[in-house]
């Protein structure tokens, strides 16, 4: 179901992805539209417009409508991986087994394809196209922008950033996990009661469980960073201890780890008990997320 809702997304994505200016537009650069496309058809797991779509199908929405979000979702993802690649971030030069944008292109032309990128996603999430009230196109445009600014995931990378070579806290080093990876992911599984119109509890209990996918999926990450290699990953491995950054898995160890991610999962697991069998595919991509080996 992956592999599926991964084409379903690359295929979305790919149509909006191109030189032919859209309404409103006046024109779209050749080489900045293919440093988009590179830094978004590139081969991702698409975990996160996965929730979006799965979720909102699991809680009674029409499944279409939770596309353009989704690629949304995917698109602001993907402009957050081009800019943490570049030299004066991590610095790196490989992603999901691809030169990362600024190699394959150059600097500039990387900051402007992730801007393109964070600016498309809110096009997205909002398109007239998408057949979602403007009440709920307003809704998840507040949410999005708040799990990825400056209280989510760009102000965990900064945090992040700033500790590096310091040894810090366990509980900094959990918000950090849950600003830079967990808000995104929490925000995906929300986005789905947000489509279906879910009320205030449902879509509590449905942000509660994307809390912990988000850091269940941080802590696998964590894992695979110390327990596997560059071959397997798509990308280098072993960066958080050379660029010095303090890890629950360097203060706790390694099985520590994984029984955490176990109880992550075991909770993750409960809240969904309410939904029974239409709640199968979440449940499965839970485990996922968590056992997953790249």
């Amino acid at each position: 179901m992956l592999k599926s809702r991964a084409k379903q997304m690359d295929d979305f994505l790919a149509t909006y992805l191109n030189a032919d200016a859209k309404n409103g537009e006046i024109d779209r650069p050749e080489k900045l539209v293919n440093a988009m496309r590179h830094g978004v058809l590139n081969g991702g797991k698409r975990i996160r417009p996965f929730f979006v779509i799965e979720i909102a199908k699991m809680l009674g929405a029409d499944e279409e409508l939770a596309l353009f979000p989704a690629a949304g979702l995917e698109c602001l993802h993907s402009y957050s991986l081009v800019h943490d690649d570049l030299p004066a971030m991590d610095d790196d030069d490989l992603r999901r087994g691809q030169p990362t944008v600024h190699i394959a292109y150059d600097e500039a032309t990387a900051i402007l394809a992730g801007d393109a990128l964070l600016t498309l996603a809110f096009d997205l999430t909002a398109h007239e196209e998408s057949g979602l009230s403007a009440q709920v196109q307003i809704e998840l445009v507040r949410a999005l922008a708040r799990d990825s600014g400056v209280g989510g995931m760009v102000g965990g990378q900064q945090l992040d950033l700033d500790n590096e070579n310091k040894e810090a806290a366990e509980e900094l080093i959990s918000r950090i996990h849950a600003m830079k990876t967990g808000a995104l992911i929490r925000y995906s599984c929300e986005a789905g009661a947000i489509i279906a119109g879910s009320n205030h509890k449902e879509r509590q209990n449905i942000r509660r469980y994307g809390e912990l996918v988000g850091l269940a999926f941080q802590l696998a990450d964590d894992l695979l960073d110390v327990t596997s290699d560059a071959a397997a990953m798509g990308k280098a491995t072993r960066k958080d201890a050379e660029a010095g950054k303090s890890t629950l898995i360097a203060i706790h160890g390694v099985e520590w780890a994984r029984e955490r991610l176990n109880q992550y999962v075991g909770e993750a697991e409960a809240l969904l008990a309410q939904y029974g069998r239409k709640a199968d595919i979440i449940r499965a991509a839970t485990h996922f997320v968590a056992k997953r080996q790249s």
